[in-house]
């Protein structure tokens, strides 16, 4: 194992990416990527969330990155370790911590569906089946609790067993065999669909841009619909990229790497595309169905096709290695969270992590079934919708606010000890020239993906007092969260 003051690290570079890059690539690149697409006019939608990408997404991994690194330390140290004396960026830590768990107690029963569909798939059970049938398999699912139980436990012990063997012997060695695995399954899948009777109107759907279906559908949109894809696909926030920062080396600067995991991550969702948009087209089915694609017009389209018993199978290990490569990733996290608070071995943060998981995972379980009668946010809702509002609408944009105030503020980690870190290393540099725009505009785009969340979240709900209420509770948060770090006054720099 190689290792630095004691501390774990990657075995190759080769690693450091593949590893990164499973914990960008997750369910939102081959389920919503496909379906937004779909929504908001194919190609066009690809060139606006790729812009964003760039203007970013890359700034905002890179200072998780540089972070990760000159620390030497999960979030649950890392700003103890960098910020200035006299200071309090390290309540901020409480962002990442929070947020991994939260993601961890429903993103792991969403990972159990995708086992439960590749067998499903393999079994045969969707042979023949109509529409009906289908979609009252995936609500007897649902409505299973020791069905769904079993499957999340089962992703749950896949995850931490993995980690228990370390990051060189079990989460790089295991990640890099399932990121191959996964980037193989696509292409198959990908040239299978492609070449299917008919799937050249989607072919063109997908690489032509059509402006005029985005002002259809509206500028504002579509621009935000790209804008808070390419910022939720890259597992930004919550200090999921900052821990694999501080298994790197110094031998390469770290802007090349954010845009080379940014690169894959990007093919991923790209090719998801592709085995997705083609197929539709080729068999008439609808690729804007929304969150109900994967598990009920998807099994629909291979229920029509030749061999679609293998074809769905092998679709269903792909969308389980997206999902497993996520889970393993911020498991990783929460073992170092507890390795560096309380100072445990890898051993018994692993027990008691997978125990606490395990448990806080069962209320989404029991969100469809027995306590299916709760609606946290809205009618229709489940704890589910409840858990990922919170992560996503609330963490992973605060959070990264968080990264980047502390990476250019006086009173933080600061401009001149971020970009000396950044670039270290051979490679890529990061734009010297960017500070007004990282240290201004950079927060005030992600103010924005956060305020509109929850004008979208609670609007359709009605504009009365609810939705007044969550919206004055978002802007109070922000507040105090400013508050805090801007009026930190530090005694010296360290």
């Amino acid at each position: 194992m190689s290792e630095t003051g004691g501390r774990e690290k990657f075995g190759s570079r080769i690693g450091f990416i593949l590893v990164s890059a499973g914990c960008a690539i997750g369910i939102g690149n081959v389920w919503k990527f496909p379906y937004l697409c779909g929504q908001y006019g194919g190609a066009a939608f690809i060139l606006l969330y790729l812009v964003f990408l760039l203007i970013m997404g890359i700034p905002v991994m890179v200072c998780e990155f540089s972070i990760g690194r000159k620390a030497q330390h999960s979030a649950a140290l890392a700003f103890e370790t960098l910020e200035p004396a006299g200071t309090h960026w390290h309540y901020l830590k409480w962002i990442s911590i929070i947020g991994c768990y939260l993601l961890m107690m429903y993103y792991t029963t969403v990972c159990g569906w995708m086992l439960d569909y590749f067998v499903r798939q393999l079994s045969g059970e969707f042979v023949g089946a109509g529409p009906d049938e289908i979609t009252a398999g995936f609500i007897e699912m649902l409505g299973n609790p020791g069905e769904m139980a079993f499957w999340t436990i089962l992703v749950c012990v896949i995850g931490f067993v993995i980690c228990f063997f370390g990051v060189q012997n079990g989460v790089e060695r295991i990640t890099k065999w399932m990121m191959v695995a996964l980037l193989a399954l696509m292409i198959i899948l990908a040239v299978h669909s492609v070449f299917l009777k008919g799937a050249g109107a989607g072919i063109r759907f997908y690489l032509v841009p059509d402006f005029g279906n985005l002002a259809e559908k509206g500028w504002g949109n579509v621009i935000y619909a790209a804008m808070s894809q390419a910022f939720f696909t890259l597992s930004i926030g919550v200090g999921a990229m900052l821990i694999f920062g501080s298994y790197l080396g110094k031998d390469r600067s770290l802007t090349g790497e954010a845009c080379t995991v940014t690169a894959l991550d990007t093919a991923v969702a790209l090719m998801a595309g592709f085995i997705i948009i083609p197929a539709c087209f080729a068999f008439g089915i609808e690729p804007d169905a929304g969150p109900s694609l994967i598990f009920i017009t998807i099994p629909n389209l291979f229920a029509q096709m030749a061999g679609g018993r293998i074809w769905g199978a092998l679709f269903f290990v792909f969308l389980s290695f997206a999902a497993l490569s996520t889970v393993i990733a911020v498991f990783e996290n929460i073992i170092a969270f507890d390795m560096d608070l309380f100072g445990w071995d890898r051993k018994k943060s692993v027990l008691v992590s997978a125990v606490l998981v395990i448990l806080l995972s069962m209320p989404c379980v029991f969100g469809y079934n027995i306590w299916a009668g709760f609606e946290p946010v809205g009618k229709g809702t489940s704890i589910l919708d409840l858990e990922d509002f919170i992560v996503s609408n609330n963490l992973l944009p605060l959070g990264s606010l968080a990264f980047v105030l502390f990476c250019t503020r006086k009173n933080g980690w600061g401009w001149d000890s971020f970009i000396a870190e950044a670039d270290t290393g051979r490679g890529m540099k990061f734009p010297h020239g960017l500070k007004w725009y990282m240290t201004w505009i950079l927060p005030v785009i992600i103010l924005i993906i956060y305020f509109k969340g929850y004008y979208d979240k609670f609007s359709p709900m009605g504009t009365g007092v609810l939705t007044g209420w969550m919206t004055f509770a978002a802007v109070l948060v922000v507040f105090i969260l400013l508050c805090a770090v801007m009026n930190s006054h530090s005694k010296h720099k360290i």
